[in-house]
């Protein structure tokens, strides 16, 4: 592609963020070029010479920053939650009246779409301090379809694999129970 009297290359720009609220302004490096924008593709530049650049956002996965009984904290979020899902970009409360969820028979595939319609690779499922709530085969087997790694654990455990998956960087999510 030409642009204002020089050749320009398509430039790929990759991001990495946090937060809740999902696409906020990032500050990539093209070339010798800094734009900054939301996310978006093919941007004119005119620090490229009006070059078209495909800027693309990958969203981290926030870290549960601490739990205890009752109360979870996540990364970028100043809410306090019971029970909540979390992935790449975002969290929010798990309310599990939206699904009609019980301990028995426990997680549904309802529960989790959410989570992977985000793009997860892996989903880690909190089962409860006392590990009271089910995941039925079903919910696995759904899982598994859709191409993701599941892992189901005891909540304090789930959280230290979901943290140490985000903190390699890998597009983590999770529901999780912070009671029972």
């Amino acid at each position: 592609m030409k642009g204002r009297g020089f050749a320009c290359s398509r430039a790929e720009t990759f991001f990495s963020g946090r937060g809740e609220s999902g696409w906020g302004e990032r500050l990539a490096e093209t070339g010798r070029a800094k734009v900054r924008g939301k996310a978006r593709s093919g941007l004119r530049s005119p620090l490229l010479g009006g070059c078209r650049s495909s800027v693309k956002f990958l969203m981290s996965s926030p870290e549960i920053a601490s739990l205890s009984w009752g109360q979870m904290k996540v990364q970028g979020s100043t809410k306090i939650y019971k029970d909540c899902k979390v992935w790449p970009g975002g969290s929010r409360d798990w309310d599990w009246r939206e699904t009609g969820t019980e301990h028995s028979p426990g997680v549904q595939p309802a529960d989790v779409e959410e989570v992977v319609e985000k793009g997860v690779q892996i989903l880690v499922i909190g089962r409860g301090m006392s590990e009271a709530l089910k995941v039925p085969p079903s919910t696995v087997e759904y899982l598994k379809k859709k191409g993701i790694d599941v892992r189901v654990l005891q909540t304090e455990k789930a959280v230290k694999e979901y943290n140490a998956l985000a903190t390699q960087g890998i597009r983590v999510g999770g529901v999780f129970h912070s009671t029972c």
